[in-house]
């Protein structure tokens, strides 16, 4: 048997290890299930969605919104509070 270490935040880990605990498995035996089914089908075994922030067309939205306002083709609006 072999041992891996990862490291994580404090918080992430009490979280985790009460997570594991209130369906009865142990940390060590969730990661052990990721791990064997990430090896078994080849991939991370749910999806990653990256932030849509850092999406080639958002980036694109926002150069071109930085350009309008460097040509000084921009409108000033006033704030308007909510109640």
């Amino acid at each position: 048997m072999a041992t891996l270490s990862i490291r994580m935040d404090d918080s992430t880990k009490m979280a985790f290890e009460g997570f594991c605990e209130s369906i009865g498995l142990t940390v060590s035996a969730a990661v052990n299930m990721f791990a064997k089914i990430a090896v078994r089908e080849n991939r991370i075994p749910f999806n990653v969605i990256g932030d849509p922030f850092w999406s080639e067309e958002n980036q694109a939205r926002l150069k071109e919104s930085i350009k309008q306002i460097e040509d000084g083709h921009y409108s000033e609006h006033e704030l308007i509070e909510a109640d």
